[in-house]
């Protein structure tokens, strides 16, 4: 018996009456076919059971069908250090790219590697999802290495006046306005913010100008004697709340620039006999999981990390495909709990 042959995209655009290179387009997940065709050939895919080569299709479209995520962390003593914000994230990417008939590899980086120039001109990936990052002025330049090798990227971060390249963030300003704000309502006059309000973290800075801004409106001051530097580690909150207790300076309200440093931050202050909420309301930034489970638990600032992951993928992708797109910004939400004293 003859073994009958196996289909191919001419097939496929005979029976769809289509043109085979409008079947190419609906099996590359181009949005330039309209529904009702995409539609149609999609069941005559399925009909004949087609399946792409997709080894094949890479090579003729010069792509490798993987989207690469670098992850960058400060290692700790044991390298097990992972910010929960960012893992939270990870589902959605990696959904995101399934839907998109992406691989996704995953890397883990250290801001001292030489990670830009490790994929120019290189096939292991069609684009770069960028995730953490420590000071900003220094990451700046090798995004800009990025941008100049022509590779494909999008990060989160915050979205800043000429940077290069695209980014994923939240209105940092916004969140940072609605935690003063909260913080006004509950009756608190002396803000305390721990996190590196500088250009150096951009985000950290956006979150103390939108808190400053909030207090500015009810006639407060956000001083910045009650502003102490920290990274986003639980270690680094408890030590920026040591250091703010040590400067003998009243306060009444603590704004920590993430949930990592508000944890360490309640740590440090039980652990000097302040009652959380009763002598000192916390408020922290991202709503990690392990935030409801505190003790009490974190009145926080809620990002979006569902959608963050999505709208990561889908702004590289449109990239990947020489599609326009641009830096985008989600909003935030004042989650609240017991560490403000109001529920």
């Amino acid at each position: 018996m003859r073994r009958k042959s196996k289909a191919t995209s001419v097939d496929i655009a005979h029976l769809a009456g289509v043109s085979q290179a409008t079947v190419s387009r609906v099996l590359s997940g181009s949005p330039l076919v309209n529904a009702e065709t995409r539609k149609r050939v999609e069941a005559v895919v399925r009909e004949l059971n087609y399946k792409v080569d997709r080894h094949a299709s890479s090579l003729r479209r010069q792509r490798s069908g993987t989207l690469a995520m670098l992850l960058f962390e400060d290692p700790t003593p044991d390298e097990s250090h992972i910010n929960p914000f960012f893992l939270s994230m990870l589902g959605s990417i990696t959904r995101a790219c399934a839907r998109h008939g992406q691989d996704l590899l995953i890397s883990f980086q250290q801001l001292s590697d030489d990670w830009a120039g490790d994929y120019e001109d290189s096939m292991k990936a069609d684009g770069l999802i960028l995730l953490g990052y420590g000071d900003y002025l220094a990451y700046q330049g090798k995004l800009q290495k990025l941008v100049e090798q022509g590779t494909r990227f999008v990060r989160w971060g915050a979205v800043l006046p000429d940077q290069p390249g695209l980014s994923i963030g939240c209105e940092n300003i916004g969140g940072g306005h609605q935690a003063g704000s909260h913080l006004v309502a509950l009756g608190r006059k002396r803000v305390a913010f721990l996190g590196d309000a500088s250009s150096h973290y951009p985000e950290f800075l956006d979150r103390f100008i939108g808190c400053e801004r909030a207090l500015a409106g009810a006639g407060l001051v956000l001083d910045r004697a009650l502003q102490v530097d920290a990274e986003s580690s639980e270690d680094a909150g408890h030590d920026a709340a040591r250091e703010l207790i040590s400067r003998g300076l009243a306060f009444d309200a603590v704004f920590a620039a993430s949930d990592l440093i508000a944890l360490g931050a309640m740590r440090a202050l039980t652990e000097h006999g302040l009652r959380v909420p009763e002598d000192v309301s916390v408020i922290g930034f991202d709503d990690i999981p392990m935030a409801r489970f505190a003790h009490p638990p974190l009145t926080t600032i809620f990002q979006d990390t569902k959608q963050a992951g999505e709208l990561l993928v889908d702004t590289l992708m449109r990239l990947v495909r020489g599609e326009e797109a641009e830096s985008i910004r989600l909003p935030t939400a004042l989650v609240v709990r017991k560490s403000c004293g109001a529920e």
